[in-house]
């Protein structure tokens, strides 16, 4: 009997045992459901906080718009035109539009100014540079041997010179900005007229603003996004220029009377320092970003452009920028676009830059089936020496071992074509590797990353299975 009521109460406590197991793990598997809801609530609560904070800003900066535009056209009304060049004005008045922004069009070879729409933003204003700062790092990195030859960053970041260009990669110019150091990324943003005036006849110019010293991440995130400097649209304009002459940074002038055309003449305010096959070199990545990267709003089948894009939040507002020059066989035209606002952030500038060279493509393009030339001048001079000091070519000087250096050419050295030399200029075609424009590369659904998790999970299954067998 002892033995019954023994065994009766031993199953009635493992069932009582049994229960209570169940019981608790009810309970932990509802307060996890409850912990789990009340995080999705919280979840969706601050997506909803953060949905109507970007709201907000929008709103904020569309609220902004309508004033800054009516600023920029009251500003154009007073732009002094006069000895500009009426059709470019034309032009870049009609791609300009009601947008806030400036617009500059120059000749690279002689520096003179076509046009400049909101004269007020382009000589008096400071914008930051963004991402075309990305042309002053990738010429440093290219002169400092920091890129090779082969348009390949010695980085761990597998990435080329010209698609980081053509598609403005910020990690790619930040670690070769890193590698570059501040003194030296500042020593090329001197050497190529930043922080400093250009020159141009006109009053009160502003002279840009250089950063203050940085060390660590700063100078990387500085290399790629051009934090604390200050350019104009007129410097931007002598910088891009330069990279299409081949590295004379030219004084830009306007001539506003029949006395400037006779007393102002094409001046090289200093010759780059740096090899030509680095500025060759950017070329490739600028097509690039017209072609199929950042700027192909611009894009042009019937001409070769070379640009550069630039975007980025300042001033509560959003800063867009375009430097650019075509054609690509002995550049006529430089044009640089710079707006303010909501479809800044869209490369609109790059658009309007695209609309100008449409527009007076007749009148300054050239074949675009011709890649790259060679221009030779009427008096012979070494390849990619004009307006250089010959000892310097040579290397027989401390300017050619120090590209940080820069010499004021003799007025004989440099070689400037007029319009009445245009017939003279002979041009050879050479060969250049473009890469076509790529296929766009679909976007991962969450169909595509499912079955991908799916196939790793079976295969480590399959693997363990192997495992325990053996």
């Amino acid at each position: 009997m002892n033995l019954v009521v023994r065994r009766v109460l031993t199953h009635l406590l493992r069932v009582v045992q049994v229960v209570l197991i169940l019981n608790l793990l009810g309970a932990s598997t509802l307060a996890g459901g409850r912990h789990h809801e009340n995080g999705r609530r919280n979840r969706v609560k601050q997506f909803r906080s953060n949905s109507r904070g970007r709201t907000s800003r929008i709103q904020r900066r569309r609220a902004v718009e309508p004033s800054l535009r009516e600023q920029v056209q009251a500003l154009i009304t007073h732009d002094a035109a006069v000895g500009e060049d009426p059709a470019v004005r034309r032009a870049a008045l009609s791609a300009l539009g009601q947008h806030a922004g400036t617009v500059v069009v120059m000749d690279p070879r002689t520096g003179r100014i076509y046009s400049i729409v909101n004269q007020q933003w382009a000589l008096h204003e400071g914008f930051k540079p963004c991402s075309t700062i990305k042309l002053v790092t990738g010429l440093a990195g290219l002169s400092e041997h920091i890129i090779d030859p082969n348009n390949t960053a010695r980085t761990a970041y597998a990435m080329d010179l010209t698609r980081a260009l053509a598609y403005s990669d910020n990690p790619y110019f930040q670690q070769v900005g890193g590698q570059l150091g501040f003194a030296r990324m500042i020593g090329y943003a001197r050497a190529l007229g930043l922080g400093q005036i250009t020159g141009i006849n006109s009053e009160n110019e502003f002279a840009g603003q250089l950063p203050p010293f940085k060390s660590g991440y700063a100078v990387n995130h500085m290399s790629s996004h051009g934090d604390d400097f200050k350019v104009t649209a007129v410097q931007l304009a002598t910088l891009v220029s330069a990279i299409a002459n081949g590295g004379n940074l030219m004084v830009p002038y306007i001539v506003r009377s029949p006395v400037d055309e006779i007393i102002l003449k094409p001046t090289v305010r200093r010759s780059i320092n740096v090899d030509a096959s680095a500025l060759q070199s950017l070329a490739p990545g600028m097509i690039g970003a017209v072609t199929y990267g950042s700027g192909r709003r611009a894009y042009n089948p019937e001409e070769v452009i070379a640009g550069k894009t630039g975007t980025c939040a300042e001033a509560g507002t959003w800063t867009g920028l375009f430097v650019s020059y075509a054609p690509l066989v002995d550049p006529r035209l430089a044009v640089v676009v710079i707006t303010r606002g909501i479809d800044a952030h869209e490369h609109v500038p790059a658009a309007i830059a695209g609309q100008i060279y449409r527009e007076l493509k007749d009148r300054f393009a050239t074949s675009p089936n011709l890649q790259l030339t060679a221009r030779v001048p009427s008096t012979p001079a070494a390849p990619g020496t004009a307006g250089l000091d010959t000892k310097a070519a040579n290397g027989n000087s401390s300017a050619a071992r120090n590209p940080l250096a820069m010499t004021t050419p003799k007025s004989n050295q440099v070689w400037v074509p007029h319009t009445d030399e245009a017939a003279q200029i002979k041009v050879k075609p050479v060969l250049m590797a473009v890469s076509p424009r790529p296929k766009p590369r679909k976007a991962s659904s969450f169909a595509h990353r499912q079955a991908a998790r799916t196939h790793a999970a079976a295969r480590v299954k399959h693997h363990s299975r192997r495992k325990f067998k053996n």
